[in-house]
């Protein structure tokens, strides 16, 4: 019996994905729950395994294509002797479906896909990084008793591959049954702007499923009624505060993060969203932070419950975040799952923006950089100040000026004069 092999809906916004890589060749035999394909869904790279055993007779949908969700990507057959029918099967298919939309009838599928993540080895002897490998490349580093955290990664996104562990022992790689995916290298991550790339003048760059899932989102958002409210805040005790404990491993970031969470429990309302059966007001604070790809896009990692996390538990749950973001290495509930957003563009020197509110959330902070101000104080002397400007983008349907201006004030309140309460 021949299997079709559905292109899998990795997330519920996914319509369409990139195939990263196949682990198996055509005339491979595929045991159940072993990884056949690596998939590129919104946000991540996902591991897909089959959940029955066979031969991968045929692939439709090479590494670097995509297909949309729900389409026949490969063909799995049962025994040998159907691989040769299988490829039949596909010659037809290929033939059959270009510029007429004629359906094709709806065959109920043999063969499920589960997405998993990506396999990860912790690097004890370096950083609090992690190795992404294939599963064929983790099976023969055991064979041959290589350790992963001293090889390089050739692959995707610097994933190690079967060719990698055979170059660490001093053999000759095989020739790879199937093309390669053309990648471009992914910088190490950081939180300065990628350089400037000068050799693609005049070209016409695809946009990557990530790009394009931003790119859904924000016309999204141009059907949300939207007003912001902006405000000037002292930072001088929270730099006092972060030149303290920065050495900790707390970022500027996570602090804003916890000043935030802190403050929307005094305001649910600009925690919560807009439904059609009226406004949601979410269980938890789960403030979600903008990152930048290196490869282009962005990416907003959730700190889950971050009101409730003391500020060094939350300085090492957005590193870890950042990390793995960086790596296409989050789960989907850890970047789907945010109630307010933050956009901090401060840390490359940005005055003040405005940001678009993401679809589903009632509230988006823009966090600009800070700068020494003149500024006059109630008796009318003059100083100077360190100040930041933030500004919030709010949907008119849930929050109102009022809401906006009051969070606002209390976000102030608490940096100015009450930081020492986000160390305890």
């Amino acid at each position: 019996m021949i299997h079709d092999i559905f292109m899998p809906a990795l997330s519920s916004t996914m319509t369409e994905g990139k195939i990263v890589s196949w682990e198996k060749a055509p005339g491979d035999k595929i045991e159940k729950g072993e990884t056949v394909v690596v998939v590129e869904s919104d946000k991540a790279d996902m591991d897909v395994e089959s959940f029955y055993s066979g031969y991968l007779a045929t692939i439709l949908v090479q590494a670097g294509e995509e297909a949309p969700v729900g389409e026949a990507i490969a063909y799995i057959a049962e025994t040998e002797a159907e691989i040769e029918e299988a490829k039949q099967k596909a010659s037809q298919k290929q033939t059959s479906t270009p510029a007429t939309s004629t359906p094709t009838p709806e065959v109920k599928p043999a063969v499920e896909i589960q997405p998993v993540i990506t396999a990860e080895v912790a690097t004890p002897a370096k950083s609090n990084g992690r190795i992404v490998v294939s599963p064929r490349a983790k099976k023969l580093a055991k064979q041959l008793n290589v350790d992963l955290s001293s090889i390089v990664g050739s692959g995707p996104n610097g994933r190690i591959i079967a060719e990698d562990v055979e170059k660490a022992v001093g053999k000759t790689p095989s020739a790879p049954k199937i093309a390669p995916v053309t990648t471009t290298t992914t910088p190490q991550p950081t939180f300065t702007p990628p350089p400037v790339v000068n050799n693609l003048a005049g070209e016409t760059v695809p946009f990557n499923t990530l790009q394009q899932a931003v790119i859904r989102n924000m016309m999204a958002s141009l059907q949300v009624p939207t007003f912001q409210v902006s405000y000037n805040i002292n930072t001088d005790a929270l730099d006092t505060l972060y030149r303290k404990i920065k050495s900790k491993g707390v970022t500027m970031t996570a602090l804003l993060a916890k000043a935030v969470a802190m403050t929307l429990q005094k305001h649910p309302v600009v925690n919560a969203s807009f439904t059609d059966a009226g406004i949601k007001y979410n269980e938890g604070i789960n403030i979600a932070v903008a990152v930048a790809m290196p490869d282009g896009g962005l990416i907003t990692p959730v700190i889950k419950n971050a009101d409730q996390l003391d500020i060094y538990s939350l300085a090492r749950s957005w590193q870890d975040l950042v990390n793995r973001a960086r790596a296409k290495q989050l789960q989907p509930d850890e970047y789907s799952t945010g109630t307010f957003t933050l956009s901090n563009l401060g840390m490359f020197g940005v005055n003040d923006f405005t940001a678009i509110l993401p679809p589903g959330t009632g509230a988006i902070l823009a966090i600009g950089g800070v700068r020494p101000t003149v500024v006059a104080n109630k008796d009318g002397l003059f100083g100077v100040k360190n100040q930041m400007t933030v500004n919030i983008t709010c949907d008119h349907r849930t929050i109102y000026g009022a809401d906006a201006a009051g969070f606002l004030q209390d976000l102030a309140k608490l940096i100015e004069t009450d930081t020492h309460s986000l160390t305890l």
